[in-house]
């Protein structure tokens, strides 16, 4: 199995005022093509900052991130942009879907930010909403759907264009304990048919759905679990 994304001696550290917060310490992290790794450990530990370095969302203050063994850690803005469009999907705690714009449309349009339109933008959307079970909820405004919906849609958005990489930040944040469930499996579907999966998370059932474990703390990884695959 190759590696898709891989971060060596990965430090982030933010200036406030006079002062420096190392947000990440000197991280290394090897992610293999299908695995599905949950990142844990407490608010404020590093856990989004790592995501978005490995998601080309944000650049280390030192080390380096490879993307399909590119060097992707000094890359431009322009050529990160397209490599978070075409290469990477991401799915937040807040859906940010768009109120005025039914399911369909909403996938639609993150598809044709990705430079895909008209008939196959939209048999792509259909297809990639089939796959998360909303089918019947294409016409739908978000408004209309239930928390654990909206969060199956924006997770439809994200691995519409076939990203190489789905990146889920708490992404059973906002939700009950069975919507949460209905996110997880969904997740666990996608990974089971080959999408490589890294999910943020303080749940304790999807951290126990993953393949790997890291946790995290003050900036640090502290070890890591295989779980095997969750059936």
């Amino acid at each position: 199995m190759s590696s898709i994304v891989r971060g060596e001696g990965l430090w982030r550290i933010y200036k406030m005022d006079a002062v420096e917060v190392e947000a990440l310490r000197g991280i290394s992290i090897d992610v293999q093509r299908a695995e599905f790794i949950a990142i844990t450990g407490p608010s404020g530990c590093g856990k989004s900052t790592l995501l978005n370095l490995l998601g080309c969302l944000d650049r280390p203050t030192r080390g380096k991130v490879f993307f399909d063994e590119e060097d992707v850690s000094r890359l431009g803005d322009a050529a990160l942009t397209r490599i978070r469009a075409q290469r990477v999907g991401f799915i937040f705690q807040t859906y940010n879907l768009m109120p005025t714009l039914n399911v369909r449309d909403n996938v639609e349009l993150q598809l044709n930010l990705a430079g895909v339109s008209g008939a196959k933008a939209s048999r792509t959307a259909a297809e990639a909403l089939e796959r998360v079970g909303l089918a019947e909820r294409m016409k739908h405004l978000p408004r209309q759907l239930s928390g654990g919906e909206r969060q199956r849609v924006a997770i439809a958005r994200a691995i519409a264009k076939g990203p190489d990489l789905l990146m889920a930040d708490e992404p059973t944040g906002n939700l009950d304990s069975a919507q949460g469930r209905q996110v997880m499996e969904t997740l666990w579907e996608l990974n089971r048919q080959g999408q490589t999966v890294i999910a943020v998370t303080h749940n304790v059932e999807l951290a126990s759905m993953s393949k790997r474990i890291i946790r995290m703390r003050d900036g640090l990884l502290l070890g890591e679990g295989v779980r095997g695959d969750a059936s």
